[in-house]
């Protein structure tokens, strides 16, 4: 007897299989991923181990690679070119523990990952890279933007040493800070001028990258947050929310230097969000005010004994300059 159409759910049977099938893809891209990680681990040792023989130098001089490539190529096929053999030597030097591989980051992370200069950074984009489910894209933009040295500058010893072994962990505002942030994705060159207003339109067009920048947890509300008193209008920038923090946090944009007015201003946004905006289970409000430029006496007087969680930082529309970052941090690290 035939089954009758109606009692048969075709388009769901069809949609189970294709659930079942891209799970058990995506199953096996993930183990096919962690030998591909390992087996470069171990041809990286091989050559390593090989070199410091010293045999290398005294019969094939820097041909080794050279060698190795057009050998490994007739066995192999395609993946053994000499470049790609440097890079897998690199990996080798730079993660010679096999136990510190993680089976969550691609043989492209880890290519990324080994184009840092210091095991601190190497530690922090690991573990970040783990925590926030990074793409190559991602990582690469956040090495680039030196994210680990912005956060770091702002800790001491002890804490640039966690932050390197642990990753960036959000438990309270200050957390959340970044000094500067970067908005180099926004593509404005640094000596072009632009209103606040254009700044804004730009990073909400661009909100998947700012959300990169700004870092875990945050999700949009929305844009010029109307907030009404006594019959006159007020408009927040910028309000998201931290689904790890559980509260609201306000951006307010400056395009030049910010002033104590603002600094008011932003108090008044806090303690109204804190009264009228917060329900049951909501915490205390966060306000970040982001300006080209401030006047750090400026800002400490200004912001002395406000109870509000309110905090003050730079942005730049251009890449910091790594020299400088590197050298303050050494300078850090040296000195305590």
């Amino acid at each position: 007897m035939a089954i009758s159409p109606s009692k048969f759910d075709y388009p769901k049977l069809k949609a189970q299989l294709v659930t079942a099938l891209q799970q058990g893809r995506a199953k096996v891209s993930v183990v096919i991923n962690q030998i591909m990680v390992r087996t470069y681990w171990e041809v990286g040792r091989h050559i390593v181990e090989y070199e410091q023989k010293g045999e290398d130098r005294a019969i094939y001089g820097d041909r080794l690679l050279e060698r190795l490539s057009k050998d490994l190529s007739l066995e192999f096929g395609k993946g053994f070119s000499r470049s790609n053999l440097f890079q897998i030597r690199a990996f080798y030097l730079k993660f010679q523990k096999i136990q510190t591989l993680s089976g969550q980051l691609s043989w492209s992370h880890y290519l990324e990952l080994s184009k840092a200069d210091s095991e601190l950074e190497i530690s922090f984009y690991s573990r970040q890279s783990e925590k926030e489910n990074w793409s190559v894209r991602e990582l690469k933009r956040q090495m680039k933007s030196m994210l680990f040295h912005r956060l770091a500058l702002s800790k001491d010893k002890n804490s640039i040493l966690d932050l390197a072994e642990r990753g960036a962990e959000i438990q309270s505002a200050k957390d959340l800070l970044r000094d500067p942030y970067v908005f180099e994705f926004l593509g404005i060159p640094s000596d072009k001028h632009y209103t606040e207003g254009e700044l804004e339109q730009s990073l909400i067009e661009n909100l998947q990258h700012f959300l990169l920048e700004l870092g875990k947890g945050f999700a949009f509300i929305g844009r010029q947050y109307k907030i009404t008193l006594g019959g006159r209008h007020f408009f927040v920038d910028l309000v998201f929310y931290h689904r790890i923090l559980k509260c609201f946090v306000l951006f307010d944009l400056k395009r030049g230097e910010i002033d104590h007015q603002d600094i008011g201003q932003m108090n008044l946004y806090l303690n109204y969000f804190r009264k009228e905006e917060n329900v049951t289970g909501d915490n205390e409000p966060v306000g970040i005010i982001l300006g080209a430029h401030q006047d750090q006496i400026l800002v400490e007087y200004a912001t002395e004994n406000i109870t509000n969680q309110l905090l003050v930082s730079k942005y730049q529309v251009y890449l910091p300059d790594k020299k400088e970052l590197a050298k303050e941090l050494e300078r850090i690290l040296i000195k305590q």
